[in-house]
């Protein structure tokens, strides 16, 4: 790799790293506020909460990356053809093809971290969520209960605490109890703290009182007590035993599925569509790649300009996208719009190749630039202004 081509593979990739930092850094913001009950309703700290959040940074990674490479080979080639050195390089005898061999290098550069994020990271990401969530959500007496606040764990049963003590004690416990329709059971207790063993999970209950509200009696039974156990098992279960979605397989996982697995017999579509999403990831740069330098490539002088290639090149980027988006989509019920999907992509390859073999200069229609140019005029005599030339 030569001075030139070196000084243009270091400049695409620094361009596209500081585009993917910011719109990941964006989209991550506006998915994070979702989940800032974390530190509102569940009392998670701060670092809980960024550690959880950042973990779907990968899977907004895996996404942005080819739209964050379009726009750093777009402003590399801007970059370079202000400079009037795309000109001074096709006059000094190099092609447009050679022009493309370090956005290239830089393309497989990305190819190769989107490889690595679908096949392993991004899965990998949303399992730890899926996972770390199950347990903050599932031990419900250390994380939701707050004190002073009432917090509804069953349809039917609301427990209060209104302090928590040094050691793991629970002050001024409230229980209200509906559960059974026979009864009603109203539990107060000074202190309590929680206990687990190998028969599950109870709150242990100290100097309180327990009032029993019987269908067909009209007096509560009243009992005080100095110790008593509230079986909290059905909360206490930290999550270990956890389903995994179809976002949270890993590439091989979705390749050879177990014939067994309850996911995969009811979405097996599901498997397929997300198993070629995957295999398609590191694709796409290369698409993006080739149609963005196919259309902004070409050697122009400085008076020509650009906008309807930058134009032409972002909505075949954005149609190319959209369209995979959709055969994804439909995928799920049936094989074919997976081959629509394959023949889209490498079409959009071949397409943007033999554009930039050829050195085809993309220009406007002579037609759109008549109609430009009239619209113009009209709009000059209309502020009292003369229309240029």
């Amino acid at each position: 790799m030569g001075s030139i081509d070196r000084y243009i593979f270091r400049t695409t990739l620094a361009s596209f790293a500081l585009v993917l930092v910011s719109l990941t850094g964006v989209i991550w913001i506006t998915q994070a506020l979702r989940g800032i009950d974390l530190m509102t309703s569940q009392g998670q700290t701060i670092l809980t909460f960024l550690g959880i959040t950042s973990l779907v940074i990968p899977a907004l990674v895996l996404i942005i990356s080819p739209i964050a490479l379009m726009i750093a080979i777009s402003h590399t080639l801007n970059k370079l053809a202000t400079d009037s050195e795309i000109i001074v390089m096709n006059a000094a005898g190099l092609s447009p093809f050679r022009l493309f061999y370090p956005f290239f290098c830089a393309t497989c550069v990305v190819a190769l971290l989107v490889a690595f994020i679908a096949a392993y990271l991004a899965p990998d990401g949303m399992r730890r969520i899926k996972q770390w969530d199950a347990e903050i959500t599932a031990d419900v007496l250390t994380n939701v209960l707050q004190p002073g606040r009432f917090a509804q764990l069953d349809k039917n049963l609301t427990i209060r605490i209104r302090e928590r003590l040094p050691g793991g004690i629970l002050a001024g416990i409230f229980i209200d109890d509906r559960r059974d329709p026979n009864e009603r059971v109203s539990i107060v207790a000074e202190h309590g703290e929680v206990v687990k063993n190998e028969n599950g999970s109870f709150l242990v209950l100290k100097d309180g009182n327990l009032q029993r509200f019987e269908v067909g009696k009209r007096d509560p039974a009243l009992v005080a007590f100095g110790r008593y156990g509230f079986d909290m098992s059905k909360f206490g279960n930290q999550g270990h035993d956890v389903a995994l979605g179809i976002r949270e397989r890993y590439l091989w996982e979705l390749f050879s599925p177990s014939e067994d697995d309850p996911v995969y017999q009811q979405i097996p579509g599901q498997f397929r569509s997300a198993l070629h999403d995957s295999l398609l990831a590191p694709i796409y740069p290369f698409a993006f790649a080739a149609l963005t330098f196919a259309f902004l490539g070409a050697p122009r002088t400085t008076r020509q300009s650009r906008n309807f290639s930058i134009g032409s090149s972002i909505l075949a980027v954005f149609g190319l996208r959209m369209a995979g988006f959709a055969c994804s989509v439909m995928a799920v019920k049936s094989p074919a719009p997976v081959l629509a999907q394959y023949a889209m992509v490498f079409g959009a390859i071949g397409v943007g190749m033999w554009m930039i073999i050829g050195g085809i200069v993309v220009e406007p229609p002579p037609g759109l630039m008549e109609a430009i140019n009239r619209s113009n005029a009209r709009i000059a005599r209309l502020f009292g202004r003369p229309a240029t030339a």
